[in-house]
């Protein structure tokens, strides 16, 4: 049997080679950053097994999915990427192969955003699988939450629910098999693999009077935007982007509409600019920011307000 790397092993085979510049090799107790006419932007998520990932998820997704939840907090926030630190918490049957898996996914996607690794820690746990990521950014312009004023128009980027809809098709294995293998793979990939959106940076710089990536779920979200910016909003729910393989499970049950519009990791970007802003491609426009200080109002086909059993993914 194969020996398991040991914690110096393991930086230097596994981890060292994804540093950039600033990491200095991971041989030191701390990164170096160059200095920067621009502000740092700093975010931190983690992920632990059996609630934001399944244990038998492929390491290299698992790795993928870690680094870009993150990148698309920079995102939101109109930053791009300069590194990230990362910290492993390793139950006691993670195995070389795995690791290595880890390591690969890691580093094409660190190659792919250029967002070269810069430090972090690695430790072992009773528990399931951690991974906590912190990313830092540079913003020439940063995008709050707290910015959207009475008279903006809300937008969305890509399609809302796929990621929610994939998770409950996982959970639901019999209602998964109604749909057509296209639908169900869409879907899953969606729940897998977000796509931070990083190519809406110079959009939200130009335009954005506030921002924020959809990972707890659109409803919740805008409520969280609204609350910042001391607003409201209403929206029109049949104007919410949503995918084929989302309408396709939608029309066999309709109750997954609220799935779609409550459910995370979506991780598009939610923002608010002026109504008259030119959106690119892939950018809807969904409703208003209105005055006042209730949460947001979702309204059907029949301009009848949407009540949902809860507004967002939460953990507590």
């Amino acid at each position: 049997m194969t020996a398991r790397y040991s914690e110096d092993d393991l930086i230097a085979r596994l981890f060292a080679p994804i540093a950039g510049p600033a990491g200095l090799g991971l041989t030191d107790d701390a990164a170096l950053l160059p200095a920067s006419s621009q502000p740092t932007v700093a975010t931190v998520d983690m992920l632990v097994a059996g609630v934001h990932f399944f244990a038998d998820d492929p390491p290299a997704a698992i790795a993928q999915k870690a680094l870009r939840v993150n990148l698309s907090d920079l995102a939101a926030k109109g930053a791009e990427p300069v590194g990230f630190l990362l910290s492993l918490a390793l139950p006691g049957d993670w195995t070389n192969d795995w690791l290595a898996a880890f390591a690969e996914g890691l580093a094409a996607d660190a190659a792919a955003y250029a967002a070269p690794l810069i430090g972090g820690d690695t430790t072992a746990t009773p528990g399931p699988l951690a991974i906590s990521i912190t990313a830092l950014g540079r913003a020439a312009r940063f995008v709050p939450r707290s910015g959207a004023r009475p008279g903006d128009a809300v937008y969305v980027s890509g399609t809302i629910g796929d990621a929610a809809l994939g998770l409950a098709l996982r959970r639901e294995p019999e209602f998964a098999a109604k749909l057509s293998p296209q639908a169900r793979e869409y879907l899953d990939g969606r729940y897998l693999l977000p796509r931070p959106r990083l190519d809406l940076i110079p959009t939200l710089r130009a335009h954005a009077t506030a921002a924020m990536d959809v990972s707890d779920g659109l409803a919740g979200d805008l409520a969280k935007l609204c609350r910042a910016s001391r607003a409201s909003a209403v929206v029109e729910a049949p104007l919410v982007p949503l995918s084929r393989a989302a309408r396709e499970a939608v029309a066999l049950d309709p109750g997954l509409l609220e799935t779609a519009l409550t459910g995370g990791d979506d991780y598009e970007i939610l923002f608010a600019a002026d109504p008259a802003f030119e959106a690119p491609p892939g950018v809807v426009r969904i409703g208003d920011i209105v005055a006042g200080g209730a949460p947001p109002r979702f309204l059907d086909q029949a301009k009848t307000q949407m009540i949902f059993g809860k507004m967002s993914f939460s953990h507590f």
